[in-house]
């Protein structure tokens, strides 16, 4: 058993292994649904990632300080993925969550993708979603 203090400080006492997933989930479904991420000892952690030392945790929300940078990440990967569907062919460079957004660094030689390609792109990744596919970590 591991011994996981809460930001109330609350402690409560769970088996080795347990997600921040679970953990959420033992609060409310609620908050388990809206869980983008864990904050375990200070440091971002998937949701997924099996917990196995005594810390202190903090469920990262839409709302948490945290949360903006993640749905970032998570957009530009999305981003990504349409962007494939849409231009097979397409050489994906990096694509990093910056302070204002994020951007997409493609090899754009062939003139696939332009500005008037982005609200289809837009709608690809809205299909993307709404499918709710599991996230790899």
């Amino acid at each position: 058993m591991i011994n996981i203090t809460f930001p109330d400080g609350a402690v409560r006492e769970f088996e080795s292994g347990v997600t921040t997933f679970e953990i959420a989930q033992s609060i409310s479904n609620s908050l388990a649904k809206k869980a983008l991420a864990g904050k375990f000892n200070g440091k971002l952690i998937d949701t997924t990632r099996a917990i196995t030392e005594d810390g202190s945790i903090e469920i990262v929300t839409p709302d948490h300080e945290d949360a903006l940078p993640i749905l970032r990440h998570s957009a530009a990967h999305l981003f990504a993925q349409a962007a494939r569907r849409l231009f097979p062919d397409i050489h994906l460079g990096v694509g990093p969550a910056i302070e204002d957004g994020f951007y997409y660094d493609t090899d754009n030689t062939a003139g696939q993708i332009s500005n008037e390609d982005l609200p289809r792109i837009e709608e690809e990744m809205q299909k993307i979603v709404k499918r709710k596919l599991p996230i790899n970590p």
